[in-house]
């Protein structure tokens, strides 16, 4: 018996990174997952690799209404129903708050913020349909703390933790549970882009910054999501959970 039998969850970007490990850990755990992702080629593999009993993919841009309408559809046509949804979907940019253009920060909004706004808002209707159920928001370590040279990126995941409790709010009488996870350092495509850093010499980076002295892996922030979507986290919402080695705690000092 898995965690999530009998469940149908949603996950945004879920073709590579922390989203792709989501929707396998689901899977395993008896969940019937749909992947939505702009990266097609690659979202699709996934779902396959899952299989067709188990997996669907389709094509997501999180920052339009008509992609969410339709991916809920294609979770309904599949299965039937909605249970979960994970908003992992997000971009990262670097810059100083001066040298930041104003398309840029507004990118970074129209993803990471806007696109978790209208994931709430057109799954939580099929969600009440089914009984209730739980979405699991992606915020940031940042959205606690502050971290120079990410002043969009900080911004987006302070507002995604707002949502996160005004949600949990509004939609407990309707039995869903909102939650935000607030991973740290994740070694992930979109803060490696490439892999260029080899995992070795990430962790000897973080583990100057980081009490448990490595960078996380997506796998571990998947098994915190598993957690908030089952019933193990039965009594909980309208939180954020660090996943960041102890870094929120305080940097080391040697």
């Amino acid at each position: 018996m898995g965690k999530l039998d009998g469940r149908v969850v949603l996950i945004s970007g879920a073709a590579r990174g922390q989203g792709e490990q989501e929707a396998l850990l689901f899977a395993a755990e008896g969940a019937r997952v749909v992947l939505g992702d702009v990266l097609d080629e690659r979202g699709a593999a996934v779902a396959e690799g899952i299989g067709a009993d188990r997996a669907r993919y389709v094509h997501l841009d999180v920052t339009s209404e008509a992609d969410w309408a339709a991916a809920l559809d294609a979770a309904t046509d599949a299965f039937g129903r909605l249970d979960g949804l994970v908003n992992n979907a997000g971009i990262l940019r670097f810059n100083a708050l001066v040298d930041t253009p104003l398309a840029e920060f507004q990118e970074v909004v129209q993803v990471n913020q806007v696109g978790a706004f209208l994931g709430m808002r057109t799954a939580a209707p099929l969600l009440a349909a089914a009984g209730g159920g739980t979405i699991v928001n992606t915020a940031s370590y940042v959205a606690l703390t502050g971290m120079a040279g990410v002043i969009s990126y900080a911004a987006t995941k302070a507002a995604v933790v707002g949502m996160t409790r005004v949600a949990a709010m509004e939609l407990a009488p309707k039995g869903i549970r909102v939650n935000a996870m607030c991973p740290g350092a994740i070694d992930t495509p979109m803060s490696n882009p490439g892999d260029s850093v080899p995992a070795e010499a990430l962790d000897r980076l973080y583990g100057k910054l980081v009490p448990l002295a490595r960078i996380g892996r997506p796998e571990e922030v998947a098994r915190l999501a598993l957690f908030l979507t089952s019933e193990d986290s039965s009594y909980v919402t309208g939180q954020p959970f660090v996943v960041d080695g102890g870094w929120l705690a305080g940097v080391q000092v040697f």
